[in-house]
């Protein structure tokens, strides 16, 4: 062989190996080619997806862990603009258990719109959403197998990982713009099974959120799922039926409306207001913002009844706790109830020392929550480590120290099975959350909560509420009597 034969055969060698496809690109153009081949994938300009399902109320059902309340959904049509990136879901949900609002059907709308995401109230004002809530919606985009084997075809995006588990192939996808997803295939159709992302949930720190997809039917030349359902780790928190779909058709107008397109950006979070009224001596109501806190003095330490939404609340309300009571410790975290709302900022409490004190149903709960990793997003505990201390109040008792008492009752009922109440016996002040809410159009829980508490027998002379204002007892008497009866 000649010096320029073999040159040009190692020429040869080289294309081909260059041109050989990886084990990751064979699973994307396997998928490719079950939905409908790589062509008619990359020219899909616009799907639009109508049907009916089921939502979850994931963090806020009765018991930690529950699935029984469900919302019903109807009129489902969730339009994407493939090559765009913008997307718009309505629909309208209607609660299957007793709902703060009543059972009224509620009407939502969300999209995305670039950098923009917003809602849409029922009277059509738009609001423009936190670039957090962004991300997510963009994240979601990809949740849907069109647009999930688009993006991995997209030459700029990173294949890695192929493997399998069970009856399924896996690849790990990260887009050009910098999103990561898994894309899982059936090993032996090679029609995408599910798409899984990460992502930061401030009560379960780092969680897939995953999306599975069945009942494939052709539609527009293409193989699309009827069956939609998404996960967050083990929790089902949404299932869609798609009963008709539609390819490169009029999806409307997607860009953002006007009034949230001109809004600024939302970075972060807003800054976080704590006023303080005092109570009583010793007892301080914490307020500021839609949730609030109690703060109690005993000789030698402070209690607090309530760390609600997330660490920046948290550690507001820890710091003002300590800025009304310098001398004097704080030690205990009285929590009301398990819901996300008011468990999202225990964690900054185990960070800072206290001993959380709540309903015997909520200890498993918030052991798990107190070692769950929060990567993505660091939260106080996961920068500053310390052991959950934590003691469970399976009936009632009392805090005291002879001058100042505090007596923790469990209430029961459609809201959650799992909470306690705070009675200031001398002072007869109750503190609740969730079950009555001064200035409420509807209250939904009152008068099964006045029934309850009559046949405990306390003397109260004021509500203070972690939602809305401090009020007369004689106020909460008369929204309860014109309460509807909640039907569980």
């Amino acid at each position: 062989m000649t010096r320029k034969g073999f040159f040009a055969l190692l020429a040869i060698a080289a294309l081909a190996a260059c041109s050989r496809t990886t084990p990751e690109q064979q699973v994307v153009g396997d998928a490719a080619a079950a939905l409908g081949g790589r062509d008619r994938i990359t020219a899909v300009k616009t799907l639009v997806l109508e049907g009916e399902g089921t939502q979850y109320n994931l963090g806020q059902d009765v018991t930690p862990g529950a699935s029984g309340q469900t919302f019903a959904v109807t009129g489902y049509r969730r339009a994407i603009d493939v090559a765009g990136g913008r997307a718009r879901t309505e629909l309208t949900r209607q609660p299957n258990f007793t709902f703060f609002q009543g059972p009224a059907a509620q009407r939502q709308i969300s999209g995305i719109d670039g950098a923009v995401a917003y809602s849409v109230s029922p009277n059509g004002n738009a609001t423009r959403a936190a670039d957090a809530v962004a991300g997510e919606q963009r994240a979601e985009l990809i949740r849907h197998p069109i647009t999930a084997v688009r993006a991995a075809l997209d030459p700029m995006a990173m294949l890695a990982n192929t493997r399998t588990e069970g009856g399924e192939m896996l690849v790990d996808v990260t887009t050009a713009d910098g999103q990561a997803f898994t894309l899982a295939i059936a090993s032996t159709t090679k029609l995408p099974t599910r798409v899984v992302t990460h992502a930061n949930n401030t009560n379960l720190g780092d969680v897939d959120i995953s999306t599975t997809f069945a009942g494939y039917q052709q539609s527009g030349g293409l193989q699309l799922p009827t069956a939609v359902t998404t996960r967050v780790d083990g929790f089902t928190t949404e299932k869609v039926r798609i009963t008709q779909q539609t390819v490169d058709t009029d999806a409307g107008d997607l860009a953002a409306p006007a009034a949230a397109a001109s809004a600024p950006a939302v970075a972060g979070p807003a800054p976080v207001t704590v006023t303080e009224q005092m109570l009583a001596p010793g007892i301080w109501h914490l307020a500021g913002g839609s949730h609030h806190s109690v703060l109690v003095e005993f000789n030698d330490h402070l209690t607090l009844i309530e760390t609600p939404l997330d660490d920046a609340r948290a550690l507001a309300v820890i710091a003002k706790a300590r800025e009304l009571v310098p001398g004097k410790p704080l030690t205990q975290l009285v929590n009301s109830h398990h819901h996300f709302d008011h468990t999202g900022g225990v964690r900054a409490a185990i960070s800072e020392g206290l001993t959380v004190i709540t309903h015997q149903g909520n200890v498993a709960f918030f052991e798990e929550m107190a070692t769950r990793p929060h990567t993505i997003v660091p939260d106080a505990l996961e920068m500053n480590p310390r052991p959950l201390t934590v003691e469970g109040v399976a009936g009632e008792r009392a805090l005291t120290d002879g001058t100042m008492t505090v007596n923790l009752y469990p209430v029961t009922g459609e809201h959650s099975e799992t909470m306690l109440m705070a009675h200031f016996p001398r002072q007869r002040i109750l503190v609740l959350a969730d079950v009555y809410t001064p200035g409420a159009a509807v209250q939904m829980f009152a008068a099964r909560f006045l029934a309850d508490l009559t046949r405990r027998n306390l003397r109260i002379d004021r509500v203070a509420p972690l939602h809305g204002m401090v009020v007369p007892y004689a106020q909460f008497l008369k929204a309860a009597a014109a309460a509807p009866v909640a039907i569980p």
